[in-house]
């Protein structure tokens, strides 16, 4: 497997989780993305976008990251373009850091669905901002090691049939979900979460810590 971080321009806090998940990764960053590399202290080796939103004050090791720039008029986002830089390179597996939050809610949005889209091609991918963590879910069953006590959600990307949430607190047996529907919003996980899927486009978001509301 050839696993690659993808430093994307959303919200990013350095985590001990998120050091396992990116440990030993190639590493690309897009455009403004490249200020995580000083957060997580990590050296690309590819630097991809059209340098409209170079984070200012880098460290000389990241601004001699070989460069490869695109026009601001063009038809791929900065992070689309990263993330096939990395799949030219080999990559199968993606973690995609900073894919949340941030100036562009649009961006953000691209990220989760082309997360499903390169799930279904094969691709392995994790969405993450160190806070929180998104896994597309696929046609089957999977299990996911989180703590008790763990809030998750799944997001539904289009209509969803065959639903089952076990190892929650609010568990699901084979259900249908009409897309837009905020049923499975806001769940906690209770023992092994493993959640199966019949048909749809879905994605898991799951918050590994401990949220304080105000």
């Amino acid at each position: 497997m050839s696993k690659f971080t993808i430093l994307l321009g959303g919200d990013l806090i350095r985590t001990p989780l998120l050091d396992r998940q990116v440990a030993g990764t190639r590493v690309i960053a897009a455009d403004a993305g490249m200020s995580h590399a000083r957060t997580l202290s990590l050296t690309p080796e590819l630097w991809v976008g059209d340098f409209d939103s170079v984070p200012a004050d880098l460290p000389d090791e990241l601004t001699a990251v070989p460069r490869q720039v695109f026009p601001a008029e063009k038809d791929k986002t900065d992070g689309e373009l990263a993330i096939a830089a990395a799949l030219e390179r080999g990559a199968t597996s993606l973690v995609l850091a900073g894919a949340f939050g941030g100036k562009r809610t649009d961006h953000a949005f691209l990220h989760l669905a082309l997360s499903v889209r390169l799930a279904e091609a094969g691709t392995e991918v994790l969405l993450t901002s160190g806070a929180q963590e998104g896994i597309p879910l696929l046609r089957g069953k999977a299990g996911f090691d989180y703590a008790d006590g763990t809030l998750f959600s799944i997001l539904g990307f289009s209509d969803l049939s065959g639903l089952t949430v076990t190892g929650a607190k609010w568990p699901l047996n084979h259900i249908e979900m009409a897309f837009g529907s905020s049923l499975t919003i806001s769940n906690e996980v209770k023992g092994r979460l493993e959640i199966a899927l019949g048909s749809g486009r879905a994605l898991l978001l799951a918050h590994p810590f401990p949220l304080t509301e105000s």
